[in-house]
């Protein structure tokens, strides 16, 4: 129980750190879109489709950007960018691209681009290796959990997610 609650209390301070750690984040972003926002682009900047064909994350450029979901998304190629636009809900990261181990607990939570899998077919992000290595050890509970979580709290600013959801 003494690690849940650390956990617990290491998710809430991320949630009220995410505007000093990510300042191209805004609490006004947050409230107009459900999409991850760091240094303008999704995924910081990250390419989603390279996540399913080169199985790595890869920076996307400037010069192949989309829009989705009232965000850009950068693209590591043409190619890349046409595959997205054509299906972009298969490539986009699950939770708006928070992290899936905060949304499990009812948190939305910045993710770092390294810390990532793909579970039957979609991506899921995490904020941090250490967290992705508990994301990897419990991932079907976690999923279900972030799932019904995330119809409860997509709609919410993250710093107003202050008390986790048990289950």
């Amino acid at each position: 129980m003494k690690n849940f609650k650390l956990g617990t209390l290491a998710l809430a301070l991320a949630v009220f750190a995410t505007p000093l750690a990510f300042p191209g984040m805004t609490a006004a972003q947050a409230d107009e879109i459900t999409t991850f926002v760091k240094d303008g682009a999704a995924i910081g900047g990250t390419d989603p489709v390279a996540y399913f064909t080169e199985g790595k994350p890869v920076a996307g450029s400037t010069d192949f950007t989309a829009e989705y979901d009232g965000v850009t998304w950068k693209f590591a190629s043409a190619e890349n960018r046409d595959t997205f636009k054509a299906n972009p809900a298969k490539y986009a990261p699950q939770y708006g691209g928070y992290c899936a181990f905060g949304a499990s607990m009812g948190f939305k939570i910045p993710v770092i681009p390294d810390a990532w899998k793909i579970v039957n077919g979609k991506l899921y992000l995490n904020n941090s290796r250490p967290v992705q290595k508990r994301f990897e050890a419990n991932t079907s509970e976690l999923i279900s959990n972030a799932d019904l979580n995330w119809e409860i709290i997509k709609g919410e600013k993250p710093e107003d997610l202050k008390e986790p959801i048990i289950r």
